[in-house]
């Protein structure tokens, strides 16, 4: 008989005992539905005070939420109710899951223009400053290790690629912005909403690479 020497799907993904701290990465979904809950243990009016910090590193103050956006984002966010539901099961966030998703599908629904963007990164652009925001800092070795986030996680599965094209330390969005950083030198955006199966801008790659392949500079 001809055996099959096909993979068969691994139990290992569903058995994976999640603990407390991990996943802490923020930049994956996961990561990012923990840290949420965590804000939602530590600020008292989480929503106001997440704007707030943005409002504050953009020097924008007509910076909001978009309602709409976020609406639709929970009305569609299936994979994201799943995961928050494994985290839940796993004791790896403690408020409601509703609770979570909404305040995580308002974050995902921020609106500001490329110039916004690209000033909100600053901070991460200059590391050897320390970042400071109302009683918290962050040290310019925690700023660097960030960066290093962005340069492995910041694109999804396409994080290779982007290193690859670009060699910029960035982070993408569904919404076809990116964000990406030279350390020490600037920090720029670009929005396309155009995606690629990985879920980023095509032309804000395509930009990013024609920008640091014309300069002759990125971080390699």
């Amino acid at each position: 008989m001809k055996r099959n020497h096909r993979a068969q799907p691994s139990t290992r993904l569903f058995n994976w005992k999640w603990k407390r701290e991990s996943p802490r990465n923020p930049f994956i979904n996961a990561g990012a539905i923990v840290l949420t809950d965590i804000l939602l243990n530590h600020l008292e009016h989480p929503e106001e005070e997440y704007l707030r910090f943005i409002r504050a590193i953009t020097g924008n103050d007509s910076i909001n939420y978009n309602e709409e956006v976020a609406i639709s984002e929970r009305e569609n966010g299936y994979l994201n109710a799943a995961i928050a539901n494994l985290l839940k099961y796993h004791h790896n966030i403690d408020n409601d899951i509703e609770r979570v998703l909404h305040f995580y599908f308002l974050q995902c629904s921020i609106e500001m223009s490329c110039y916004d963007l690209s000033k909100a990164f600053l901070s991460f652009a200059n590391h050897r400053q320390p970042f400071t925001f109302e009683d918290v800092t962050l040290t310019s070795s925690q700023v660097k290790r960030i960066n290093a986030i962005m340069q492995t996680c910041g694109f999804y599965d396409e994080a290779g690629e982007f290193s690859y094209l670009v060699g910029l330390p960035g982070k993408s969005g569904v919404g076809g912005g990116i964000a990406a950083i030279y350390p020490l030198r600037y920090s720029v955006a670009v929005w396309s909403p155009r995606l690629n199966q990985k879920g980023n801008s095509v032309m804000g790659i395509k930009a990013l690479e024609l920008l640091t392949t014309q300069t002759q500079e990125s971080i390699f």
